[in-house]
């Protein structure tokens, strides 16, 4: 039952700041306005300035030392031009494609749903000991892992070598691209296993308790029972950590996208253009590509995710 003395919807219109600067709140728009400025510059000096100012040196042939570097040229569109002409530029676009669906859409997906899947009724020691494990990978600084990592897959006193007993196999010369799918699958791991025991935690017990009277298998339950409860969280995941993947610079620790650029992913290669060899223009240009990448990336994903399951 509804207090008389306590105003309706129209009673609380009423009382607002009559005229156009009134809002919610009663502040009026210029102090609404002196709040959100300190958040809008810092967002123009370090967001908005900065990739204008990409654009314009992608728009130049600026580099770091020789006459370009202080005779900067407008060229127009023709970095841009050169990079999609390059074939270096097309074979990283292709590792990383590669690297992005082995390493995220693949590995940390299955993995991290498997490890969330499975420790759901573990005993609390062996979770604890279990996640623990896994986000100690997450949580060690890339230096750290990437020495480690090195000193595993050494061909002369590996790890890796010592326990199949095949001395002098280089795994990081000869399968490059399968070493840092592997790293980043072990690396990141931890956070899908941590969101997808979260989503797990959504499903009722009672649909599984159902579903398993029912005669149901594994993967039956899997299909029909738990992933139209997560879907949402699956397709959130696969999208965080695939624009993470796209634009990790943690392979370059581990091969430096060598051998014979086998694993010089778009992030090693605008490295190598803009920083090693000084051609900032050219460097701006292929990022600027890349970022339309990962927006196309993050579209794709947010229309499935909009997307009502049947």
């Amino acid at each position: 039952m509804t207090d008389p003395a306590t105003p309706g919807p129209a009673g609380i219109a009423d009382v607002r700041p009559a005229g156009s600067d009134s809002d919610v709140a009663g502040l009026g728009r210029g102090k609404a306005s002196a709040f959100v400025t300190p958040a809008l510059l810092l967002i123009a000096a370090f967001l908005v300035f900065p990739a204008l100012w990409l654009l314009w040196i992608g728009l130049t042939d600026l580099t770091v030392s020789g006459r370009t570097s202080v005779d900067v040229s407008f060229v127009g569109l023709d970095n841009y031009a050169n990079a999609l002409d390059d074939p270096l530029f097309r074979n990283s676009l292709w590792i990383t494609l590669l690297f992005v669906f082995g390493s995220a859409v693949i590995g940390q997906n299955f993995l991290g749903f498997t490890l969330a899947w499975s420790l759901r009724d573990a005993a609390r020691w062996l979770r604890a000991v279990v996640e623990s494990l896994v986000l100690l990978a997450w949580i060690l600084p890339s230096s750290v892992v990437a020495v480690l990592w090195i000193a595993m897959l050494d061909r002369d006193a590996g790890t890796i070598n010592q326990l199949l007993d095949n001395p002098g196999y280089a795994w990081m010369i000869r399968h490059p691209l399968a070493v840092i799918i592997v790293f980043n699958i072990w690396r990141g791991t931890a956070f899908s296993m941590l969101l997808y025991s979260a989503a797990l935690s959504t499903v009722p017990p009672s649909h599984l308790e159902t579903a398993r009277l029912a005669g149901a298998s594994g993967p039956q339950t899997l299909r029909d029972v738990v992933f139209p409860h997560v879907r949402a969280h699956v397709l959130t995941n696969t999208l965080l950590i695939s624009l993470w993947t796209f634009n990790a610079f943690t392979p370059y620790l581990l091969t430096r996208g060598e051998p014979n650029h086998g694993s010089e992913t778009l992030p090693i290669f605008l490295y190598r253009q803009g920083i090693d060899d000084g051609a900032l223009g050219y460097g701006a240009a292929a990022s600027v590509l890349m970022l339309l990448i990962n927006l196309v990336l993050a579209l794709f994903y947010l229309r499935l995710l909009r997307r009502r399951p049947k």
